[in-house]
Protein backbone atom coordinates (compact mmCIF):
# COMPACT_ATOMS: atom_id res chain seq x y z
CA UNK A 1 0.00 0.00 0.00
CA UNK A 2 1.52 3.27 -1.04
CA UNK A 3 0.34 6.41 0.70
CA UNK A 4 0.08 8.30 -2.57
CA UNK A 5 -2.34 6.04 -4.45
CA UNK A 6 -4.29 4.60 -1.57
CA UNK A 7 -4.55 7.54 0.81
CA UNK A 8 -3.61 10.86 -0.81
CA UNK A 9 -4.90 10.49 -4.37
CA UNK A 10 -8.62 10.26 -3.43
CA UNK A 11 -8.24 13.39 -1.28
CA UNK A 12 -6.50 15.20 -4.14
CA UNK A 13 -9.23 14.18 -6.60
CA UNK A 14 -12.10 15.15 -4.30
CA UNK A 15 -10.52 18.53 -3.54
CA UNK A 16 -9.87 19.06 -7.26
CA UNK A 17 -13.57 18.61 -8.01
CA UNK A 18 -14.62 20.82 -5.09
CA UNK A 19 -12.13 23.50 -6.15
CA UNK A 20 -13.40 23.39 -9.72
CA UNK A 21 -17.02 23.72 -8.65
CA UNK A 22 -16.28 26.48 -6.11
CA UNK A 23 -14.19 28.38 -8.65
CA UNK A 24 -16.85 28.08 -11.33
CA UNK A 25 -19.61 29.29 -8.99
CA UNK A 26 -17.48 32.18 -7.76
CA UNK A 27 -16.14 33.28 -11.14
CA UNK A 28 -19.55 33.18 -12.82
CA UNK A 29 -20.82 35.21 -9.88
CA UNK A 30 -23.54 32.74 -9.00
CA UNK A 31 -22.43 33.44 -5.45
CA UNK A 32 -19.77 35.83 -4.16
CA UNK A 33 -16.27 34.65 -4.96
CA UNK A 34 -15.00 34.85 -1.39
CA UNK A 35 -18.01 32.89 -0.14
CA UNK A 36 -17.49 30.25 -2.83
CA UNK A 37 -13.82 29.79 -1.86
CA UNK A 38 -14.57 29.62 1.86
CA UNK A 39 -17.40 27.18 1.24
CA UNK A 40 -15.13 25.05 -0.95
CA UNK A 41 -12.45 24.98 1.72
CA UNK A 42 -15.00 23.95 4.34
CA UNK A 43 -16.26 21.13 2.12
CA UNK A 44 -12.65 20.06 1.48
CA UNK A 45 -11.90 20.03 5.22
CA UNK A 46 -15.01 17.93 5.80
CA UNK A 47 -13.89 15.51 3.09
CA UNK A 48 -10.47 15.20 4.75
CA UNK A 49 -12.05 14.47 8.12
CA UNK A 50 -14.46 11.92 6.64
CA UNK A 51 -11.70 10.19 4.69
CA UNK A 52 -9.44 9.99 7.73
CA UNK A 53 -12.11 8.74 10.12
CA UNK A 54 -15.54 7.33 9.22
CA UNK A 55 -14.60 6.21 5.71
CA UNK A 56 -11.68 4.32 7.27
CA UNK A 57 -8.75 5.21 5.04
CA UNK A 58 -6.43 5.72 8.01
CA UNK A 59 -7.47 2.39 9.52
CA UNK A 60 -6.94 0.54 6.24
CA UNK A 61 -3.57 2.22 5.77
CA UNK A 62 -2.49 1.33 9.31
CA UNK A 63 -3.61 -2.27 9.00
CA UNK A 64 -1.84 -2.77 5.68
CA UNK A 65 1.45 -1.25 6.82
CA UNK A 66 1.48 -3.14 10.11
CA UNK A 67 0.60 -6.39 8.31
CA UNK A 68 3.52 -5.86 5.91
CA UNK A 69 5.83 -5.15 8.84
CA UNK A 70 4.63 -8.30 10.65
CA UNK A 71 5.23 -10.41 7.53
CA UNK A 72 8.72 -8.97 7.18
CA UNK A 73 9.50 -9.65 10.84
CA UNK A 74 8.18 -13.21 10.47
CA UNK A 75 10.36 -13.75 7.40
CA UNK A 76 13.40 -12.67 9.42
CA UNK A 77 12.27 -14.94 12.29
CA UNK A 78 11.82 -12.12 14.79
CA UNK A 79 8.48 -13.05 16.41
CA UNK A 80 9.22 -11.20 19.67
CA UNK A 81 9.62 -7.85 17.89
CA UNK A 82 6.50 -5.80 17.26
CA UNK A 83 6.05 -2.95 14.80
CA UNK A 84 3.30 -0.34 15.14
CA UNK A 85 2.73 2.98 13.42
CA UNK A 86 3.13 6.02 15.65
CA UNK A 87 -0.47 6.70 16.71
CA UNK A 88 -0.68 9.77 18.92
CA UNK A 89 -1.28 11.57 15.68
CA UNK A 90 -1.11 8.83 13.10
CA UNK A 91 2.10 9.24 11.13
CA UNK A 92 4.15 7.05 8.84
CA UNK A 93 6.83 6.38 11.47
CA UNK A 94 7.06 2.72 12.46
CA UNK A 95 7.85 2.20 16.15
CA UNK A 96 9.58 -1.08 16.94
CA UNK A 97 9.67 -2.78 20.32
CA UNK A 98 11.08 -6.03 21.61
CA UNK A 99 14.41 -7.74 22.20
CA UNK A 100 17.39 -7.45 19.92
CA UNK A 101 21.06 -6.59 19.96
CA UNK A 102 22.51 -3.44 18.41
CA UNK A 103 23.04 -5.03 14.98
CA UNK A 104 19.49 -6.43 14.85
CA UNK A 105 18.01 -3.13 15.94
CA UNK A 106 19.82 -1.10 13.30
CA UNK A 107 19.18 -3.59 10.51
CA UNK A 108 15.51 -4.06 11.34
CA UNK A 109 15.05 -0.29 11.38
CA UNK A 110 16.76 -0.07 7.98
CA UNK A 111 14.79 -2.95 6.47
CA UNK A 112 11.41 -1.82 7.79
CA UNK A 113 12.04 1.76 6.67
CA UNK A 114 11.99 0.44 3.10
CA UNK A 115 8.42 -0.88 3.36
CA UNK A 116 5.84 0.94 1.23
CA UNK A 117 4.04 3.54 3.28
CA UNK A 118 6.72 3.82 5.97
CA UNK A 119 8.71 7.03 6.19
CA UNK A 120 11.06 5.83 8.93
CA UNK A 121 11.37 3.06 11.47
CA UNK A 122 13.02 3.18 14.84
CA UNK A 123 12.98 1.91 18.39
CA UNK A 124 11.94 5.26 19.88
CA UNK A 125 8.45 6.72 19.83
CA UNK A 126 9.64 10.30 20.25
CA UNK A 127 8.68 12.72 17.51
CA UNK A 128 6.16 10.93 15.35
CA UNK A 129 6.88 13.09 12.35
CA UNK A 130 4.32 14.73 10.10
CA UNK A 131 0.84 13.38 10.87
CA UNK A 132 -0.88 11.52 8.06
CA UNK A 133 -3.86 13.87 8.21
CA UNK A 134 -1.51 16.82 7.58
CA UNK A 135 -0.14 15.06 4.50
CA UNK A 136 -3.73 14.51 3.37
CA UNK A 137 -4.57 18.17 3.98
CA UNK A 138 -1.56 19.21 1.90
CA UNK A 139 -2.61 16.97 -0.98
CA UNK A 140 -6.18 18.24 -0.73
CA UNK A 141 -5.02 21.85 -0.73
CA UNK A 142 -2.96 21.27 -3.86
CA UNK A 143 -5.95 19.56 -5.51
CA UNK A 144 -8.24 22.43 -4.50
CA UNK A 145 -5.83 24.98 -5.99
CA UNK A 146 -5.57 23.01 -9.23
CA UNK A 147 -9.37 22.88 -9.37
CA UNK A 148 -9.52 26.65 -8.93
CA UNK A 149 -6.91 27.10 -11.65
CA UNK A 150 -8.89 24.91 -14.04
CA UNK A 151 -12.10 26.83 -13.27
CA UNK A 152 -10.27 30.11 -13.93
CA UNK A 153 -8.90 28.89 -17.27
CA UNK A 154 -12.33 27.62 -18.35
CA UNK A 155 -13.89 30.95 -17.37
CA UNK A 156 -11.24 32.86 -19.35
CA UNK A 157 -12.01 30.75 -22.37
CA UNK A 158 -15.76 31.27 -21.93
CA UNK A 159 -15.37 35.04 -21.60
CA UNK A 160 -13.08 35.20 -24.61
CA UNK A 161 -15.57 33.28 -26.73
CA UNK A 162 -18.47 35.42 -25.46
CA UNK A 163 -17.18 38.46 -27.35
CA UNK A 164 -18.00 36.83 -30.66
CA UNK A 165 -21.62 37.16 -31.70
CA UNK A 166 -22.04 35.51 -35.03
Amino acid sequence: MTPFWDYLWPLFAAAFVVGGVAGTLGLRQVIRFRLAIIGGLVVTAAAIALWQGPLGAAGRFTAQVERSARETLDNYEMPAVTARLHKRLLSRQLVLSGPGDDFQRSELARILSALPGVRSAGWSSRGGGLPLIAEGAGAALVGFLFGLLLAYLVELRRRHNAQWTW
